[in-house]
């Protein structure tokens, strides 16, 4: 984290995003300033805030995407929540302390992941041991003579060889494998009452004893159930949830989306009373709360909250005014442009033309865009935007799932080992959906 600067972090997402050069930096600094906390004294790191932000922007245009990428880009606990289906307390819904569950949840699967590949090589070797237990079982020195011990052992070293080199993957072994004696079936609990179905759940899988099932399998299967067992046997879960709880405090993003839909004035009556009390709600959760989950209690004062809406029907200072203090930064993104669709087709790493190129190449087939057939796809996405809703970059998916549409059925074809789009290719398959705006609506 030392080394991720804001000018590198910006850099890095502008691998995977084009544009919004202002929520970049704005993102950019709140994750270096988490870094620049945990360099100042215990006294005083205590009391600086993270930089919550709200990003202002109709849909398609990143700001989910932002918030996804800078997550991933430090490895951080991340979760996205819609502020919509949150209700508050008295309502039937999800109550909002569920969002600080599902991102200890995700904690506690990263570290967990991070400790199975620590282990991977230890798990391996416990796995073939215990293959080759059933393969050829050793013998007790008591009930054999010291030769009949050594000649097992010989059996054992060469299965052991025979093993590594992948020549007994199709033998069938049996095999004891630890199987929960819970049968199948879902505890229903009262709705937004999650952790306490949760709870119930892993209460009464605790209290049924496992068993030991005897199956018949090929050695390829087995491993990897026994591969699981060993590696199980081998983490620390207290140590696992330990490091994911500071993780979580420390490094933990919830992205809010669609906060602009519980904001709105309060008239006393209608959804608005329930609107407002989501955002109270909220509050004790952003401005600093502990909550408690199954794997312990967790702090929320020092975990960063992206919130995001469109706001074209409310604004944020809709919002009460409590909950606007805790989003000290605003960052309005700009909607996209004709040359920004020509770069989110060509330049991210993961860009549509080069996924669609590789879902073609899985067929053997070379797909090749012209630069006029690109220029001609952003510019038909771009007006179809502006005379219908604008979904932004979503677009680009309608425009060009229509195009491929035919190509993709009629692969795999013997006689086509490339396909090439021009400029007029595109006007010939989408020219009659554009000029019929009741069916653009419908296929658009």
């Amino acid at each position: 984290m030392k080394e991720l600067t804001p000018r590198k972090i910006v850099r890095e997402l502008d691998k995977y995003i084009v544009g919004q050069t202002s929520a970049k930096k704005s993102v950019a600094i709140a994750l270096r300033n988490r870094w620049r906390r945990q360099q100042v004294d215990t006294p005083l790191r205590e009391e600086i805030n993270p930089n919550n932000i709200i990003l202002i922007g109709s849909t398609g245009v990143g700001k989910t995407e932002i918030s996804r990428r800078l997550a991933t880009l430090v490895n951080a606990p991340f979760v996205k929540v819609e502020a919509s289906k949150f209700t508050e307390v008295g309502y039937v819904g999800r109550d909002v302390e569920s969002m600080i569950r599902d991102l200890v949840g995700v904690a506690v699967k990263q570290v967990k992941s991070k400790h199975e590949k620590v282990m991977k090589k230890q798990a391996e070797k416990l796995t073939d041991e215990r293959i080759l237990d059933y393969l050829l079982p050793m013998i007790k020195t008591n009930d054999a003579d010291e030769n009949a011990v050594k000649r097992c052992e010989r059996t054992r070293g060469k299965l052991k060889i025979r093993l590594k080199n992948g020549k007994l993957e199709d033998r069938l072994i049996e095999i004891k494998a630890e199987v929960s004696s819970m049968p199948l079936m879902q505890v229903v609990g009262p709705l937004g009452m999650d952790e306490m179905t949760g709870n119930i759940q892993d209460m009464i899988s605790n209290i049924l004893p496992k068993k030991n099932k005897t199956q018949k399998m090929k050695v390829s299967s087995a491993r990897n159930l026994l591969m699981q067992e060993e590696t199980e046997k081998l983490i620390d879960i207290d140590e696992v949830v330990r490091t994911a709880l500071k993780n979580t405090e420390d490094n933990g993003i919830i992205f809010i989306d669609e906060i602009d839909k519980i904001a709105g004035s309060n008239t006393g009556s209608g959804p608005d009373v329930s609107r407002e009390g989501v955002q109270r709600d909220i509050l004790p959760i952003v401005e600093g709360s502990t909550v408690s989950t199954k794997y312990g209690q967790v702090k929320t004062d020092h975990i960063l909250f992206i919130s995001a809406g469109a706001f074209h029907i409310s604004k944020p200072s809709d919002l009460i005014p409590e909950l606007q203090g805790r989003f000290p930064i605003r960052v309005e993104m700009d909607n996209l442009s004709k040359v920004d669709f020509i770069k989110i087709l060509t330049k991210p790493r993961n860009a549509l033309i080069k996924q669609y190129q590789a879902l073609f190449q899985a067929e053997g087939v070379l797909l090749e865009f012209e630069k006029s057939a690109i220029s001609e796809i952003a510019k038909i996405a771009f007006e179809i935007n502006g005379k219908m809703e604008n979904i932004g970059a979503r677009r680009l998916h309608t425009v060009m799932t229509t195009l491929l549409e035919e190509y993709l059925f009629q692969l795999p074809d013997s006689k086509v080992n490339n396909v090439v789009i021009d400029r007029k290719t595109v006007q010939e398959k989408l020219e009659s959906i554009i000029s019929d705006e009741d069916l653009s609506r419908y296929i658009l």
